[in-house]
């Protein structure tokens, strides 16, 4: 019989897994990422780490669901008018500049799983769906014209600007330029009416 002890002891073990998951498949990428080396940074054997998470796709799955769920639960990305998703999104950005390695992650994940064998390939491709449809509703709460291609324009925009910050950190102010580029585009709702 398996204890609370037990279960919370399994829950903080997969927790340090997810964290250093995030690490290795930051430095490495997903294809280069070893599980040998990550099940050793946990203090683990290998077969120890297969027994939390199955492998190494459902490991990258688990990490990127992980990062998505705490976005969306602290940014308030879904709730409030038009323009309060707008700026919970500039909050994303402005907290992505204390999580470096996330960023890494995501922009190193996010290029791999553009081929269409890569494990991440689908949920990359449903996140932006679904990332795109909820600014394009956000934009269309504000009364803009073309919502939907804003909302293309505004992602883009954000997904450059890590790369950017990415290689220049002290040169590039993702918040001050995401914060621009919701502001233009509010702009063409004014000149729309």
């Amino acid at each position: 019989m398996v204890t609370r002890g037990e279960y919370a002891k399994g829950r903080a073990r997969r927790a340090q897994i997810l964290t250093e998951a995030v690490a290795v498949f930051a430095e490495s990428g997903y294809r280069a990422a070893s599980l040998r080396d990550l099940a050793a940074r946990c203090g683990l054997s290998h077969a120890g780490l297969l027994h939390h998470f199955g492998g190494k796709a459902p490991l990258l799955l688990a990490v990127l669901e992980q990062r998505d769920e705490q976005d969306a639960a602290t940014a308030g990305l879904l709730i409030g008018t038009g323009r309060e998703r707008l700026d919970a999104l500039v909050e994303v950005v402005r907290r992505n500049t204390g999580r470096r390695g996330i960023v890494e992650l995501f922009t190193v994940l996010s290029a791999e799983a553009t081929a269409a064998d890569h494990p991440a390939h689908a949920f990359f491709a449903q996140r932006y769906e679904r990332t795109v449809t909820a600014v394009a509703d956000a934009f269309a709460d504000c009364g803009h014209p073309r919502p939907r291609s804003a909302a293309r324009r505004l992602v883009a925009v954000v997904d450059g600007l890590q790369v950017q910050w990415l290689t220049h950190p002290d040169e590039v102010d993702m918040v001050a330029e995401v914060r621009a580029q919701v502001d233009a585009e509010l702009g063409e709702v004014t000149l729309a009416r």
